[in-house]
């Protein structure tokens, strides 16, 4: 059965102090460009029907340095939350005025709802559903997120319950005819 493989692209120096980094297009870390170079071991190898990244720097620069940025397709919809005016800040400093909001339940103001990125979400699924083959989605942490909640058919906000760390790479897949997460954040 056809695998699809969601890799997060690697550090930022926004990611790795908490910042929601969302359409502001963060370079990656000298660290991080070694994580993503790192990944092309893991990528290698394997006939990829197709290799899909966000447009954002920081996943195709994180596709390239794996190895696979000569098939890369842009597809808009990997695009991360659009974070409106939490976009740059922590969870931490929206809780000083906020203190219970929940991304996954509120969305943010100015930007996207929970309802929005699974219906950009659905669509990547729709899509991925048609290839014949194993794919590479290179992408970002709460899209990520939300797509494999919408995988395996969770609610939008089940997706906050699916941690995923920078340069990451799960795998969704099929058991049977069901669709399941394989393997998760390694």
């Amino acid at each position: 059965m056809p695998e699809v493989w969601l890799i997060r692209h690697a550090e930022t120096e926004w990611s790795k102090t908490m910042r929601h980094t969302g359409r502001t297009d963060i370079p990656m870390t000298g660290e991080g460009r070694a994580s993503a170079a790192d990944l092309r071991g893991r990528v290698a190898g394997r006939d990829w029907a197709a290799v899909w990244t966000s447009p954002l720097s920081r996943s195709s620069e994180t596709c390239e340095l794996s190895g696979l940025g000569n098939r890369a397709e842009i597809r808009e919809d990997l695009t991360e939350w659009d974070y409106g005016e939490y976009e740059g800040v922590t969870t931490a400093e929206v809780h000083e005025t906020r203190p219970e909001w929940y991304l996954w339940r509120d969305g943010v103001p100015g930007g996207e709802t929970p309802a929005a990125v699974a219906a950009r979400a659905d669509r990547i699924v729709a899509e991925l559903l048609s290839v014949d083959g194993d794919v590479a989605v290179f992408s970002h942490g709460h899209f990520l997120r939300m797509l494999a909640a919408r995988w395996i058919e969770l609610a939008p906000e089940d997706g906050g319950r699916l941690a995923l760390s920078t340069g990451s790479v799960s795998v969704l897949g099929f058991e049977r005819a069901v669709r399941v997460i394989w393997r998760w954040n390694g």
